[in-house]
């Protein structure tokens, strides 16, 4: 596990706890020597993130499109940043090479790129682990809803294997590196028959 995505949220009127989890786990990706990309957002969870890995030395890679730059979203601390014409670019720059994705609590944006991310994997164009952080319950009505897919049949029982909720930054390491095996194969049987 040498360079994680992850998607979180920008908004800087969160209830600290999400800055806590947010930091604890940013101390344990530099710990762990693990490069991080992330949407390059200079507040919010982006912004604890980055403030976090920046301080303490380690490797982050921002990705944002050129429009939120120009309204000066970028986070000024990091060196490394890529900035793409489109969203649809950044998404696709975001888990390009990365060895798994971390989703944070976050709102319509990161539901969006997780979401995609779990569709890409599902057709097997996604091979990675995606461990989604729970905090505090934050997810439960995601994973009620995905769950509830599976039960009617929209998603098929092996298609729990895509994702890994957890409820502690000290678990996502260990959930990424013991997430179940997936490969380009799963497009023969993304289809529910």
């Amino acid at each position: 596990m040498k360079k994680v995505t992850v998607y979180c949220a920008s908004s800087p009127k969160i209830r600290p706890i999400y800055f806590e989890v947010t930091e604890k786990l940013a101390n344990l990706l530099y710990e762990n020597d693990i490069e991080v990309v992330f949407g390059g957002g200079a507040k919010g969870l982006m912004g604890k993130l980055a403030d976090t890995i920046v301080a303490r030395g380690g490797r982050i890679k921002g990705i944002m499109p050129q429009f939120m730059n120009e309204v000066e979203w970028a986070h000024k601390a990091v060196d490394n940043f890529e900035f793409t014409q489109t969203m649809h670019e950044r998404k696709a720059k975001l888990i390009e090479d990365t060895d798994g994705l971390i989703t944070l609590p976050g709102g319509s944006g990161t539901f969006e790129e997780l979401l995609e991310a779990i569709t890409l994997k599902r057709l097997g164009l996604y091979t990675k682990p995606i461990v989604i952080l729970n905090t505090e319950g934050f997810y439960e009505p995601l994973k009620i809803l995905l769950e509830n897919s599976i039960k009617e049949n929209f998603m098929a029982d092996i298609h729990r294997n895509m994702w890994t909720f957890v409820d502690e930054p000290e678990e996502v390491i260990p959930a990424l590196l013991n997430a179940p095996n997936w490969d380009s194969g799963a497009i023969q049987f993304a289809a529910v028959k």
